[in-house]
């Protein structure tokens, strides 16, 4: 019976978290269009970040390029982005 219970709060948790997630997440044909064009900017900031390194310049110089590319496009000061080192 505890088991069931278990089971049954779990289904129920999974179904209200599906059901906001898809009223939060639905978009208009304008927020995709706008949705596309900001991972397309932040994209093309990342390659320009990844083409400073290739260059030889130093991560700091190559982050801090990467700041100015992508301000206003995305959250914290790797661009949305962070990988381990």
């Amino acid at each position: 019976m505890k088991s069931l219970l278990t089971v049954l709060m779990a289904a129920a948790v999974l179904l209200l978290s599906s059901a906001s997630a898809g009223a939060a997440g639905a978009h208009n044909d304008k927020e995709t269009k706008e949705d596309i064009a900001r991972h397309r900017a932040i994209s093309a900031a990342h390659e320009g970040a990844a083409k400073c390194l290739e260059s030889g310049k130093k991560e700091d110089v190559c982050n801090k390029e990467l700041q100015a590319a992508c301000k206003g496009l995305a959250i914290g000061k790797y661009c949305g982005m962070r990988h381990e080192h």
